[in-house]
């Protein structure tokens, strides 16, 4: 995670949102920060951009099995559905996100028992601290 929060804290125009792929193996993949306002892509969230740089590195397709994706803030529906799809072994998220969650606060795709994929979640990891980076982030925009 506090590859994620370094990713989150990288400097950008975008919502402070930090995501990191870790191998089998336990080594970093691909790190990503939110783009959705540079590059004018509205999937451009960090988990996405994280889990294509990772796909381009493992460089066998799409599958990243065996993978962690670690993400500063609860996955959106767009990302659980991706994180799915991409077979991540394990998800692991730090601040909870009550609007828009998909990974247990609003829905909870991830452990939908009709997919035929289901990660290992855990959720709230260096919550404080993850929070923290978006509070100030919004603090300064308000």
């Amino acid at each position: 995670m506090e590859a994620a929060l370094e990713a989150a804290r990288a400097p950008g125009a975008d919502v402070p949102i930090g995501a990191v792929v870790f191998g089998p193996d336990g080594a970093p993949l691909a790190a990503a920060r939110n783009a959705r306002v540079e590059l004018g892509d509205p999937t451009a969230h960090a988990e996405i951009l994280a889990l294509r740089a990772a796909a381009a590195v493992v460089g066998d397709g799409w599958r990243l099995e065996g993978c962690t994706l670690a993400v500063t803030l609860e996955p959106c529906t767009m990302c659980a559905g991706a994180l799915v799809l991409a077979r991540i072994a394990r998800l692991v998220f730090g601040a909870w996100e009550p609007k828009t969650g998909a990974v247990g606060s609003l829905w909870d795709v991830v452990r939908d028992r009709r997919l035929n994929h289901r990660p290992e979640v855990h959720g709230g990891v260096l919550e404080s601290q993850c929070a923290a980076v978006l509070e100030t982030y919004f603090a300064i925009r308000r």
